[in-house]
């Protein structure tokens, strides 16, 4: 197997990492912030951490692989990572959960106090930041 290949392999399962991390973290969030502190906090509290968990993942990611890759790559994964995690949003959230579109949409309304673009930019930025920190 070419070792570009090998690399992007690598990257989408530990995409799916991700998806379980994130799926722990909205538990987190609807069995102790949100009832802690509100919705809105829990929201905010529960959207950084998982930022932060999303950077300590690519981190751990970056250091562990052992592929040659250009500085184009970790900004490829970056936005393969993206990709995935909006699609995966949408199209389980809707069709798995059942919720509304509208309500799917409702996490990237800014000006409600939503800071879920605050995760989608993390993920696609995440590769290159630890990278640039490796």
């Amino acid at each position: 197997m070419k070792e570009r290949t090998k690399l992007y392999l690598y990257a989408a399962m530990t995409w799916v990492v991700l998806v379980f991390i994130a799926i722990l973290n909205a538990g987190v969030r609807e069995g102790f912030f949100s009832p802690t502190f509100g919705d809105h906090i829990g929201h905010v509290v529960s959207s950084i951490m998982l930022s932060v968990l999303i950077f300590i993942v690519a981190y751990i990611f970056i250091r562990s692989i052992d592929i040659e890759y250009t500085a184009l790559d970790p900004w490829l994964i970056g936005a393969m990572w993206l990709a995935l995690t909006v699609t995966f949003e949408f199209l389980f959230g809707h069709y798995v959960m059942g919720h509304p579109w509208s309500r799917l949409l409702a996490d990237y309304n800014i000006m409600e106090g939503k800071i879920w673009v605050l995760v989608l930019i993390s993920t696609f930025i995440s590769p290159p930041l630890a990278d640039i920190l490796n």
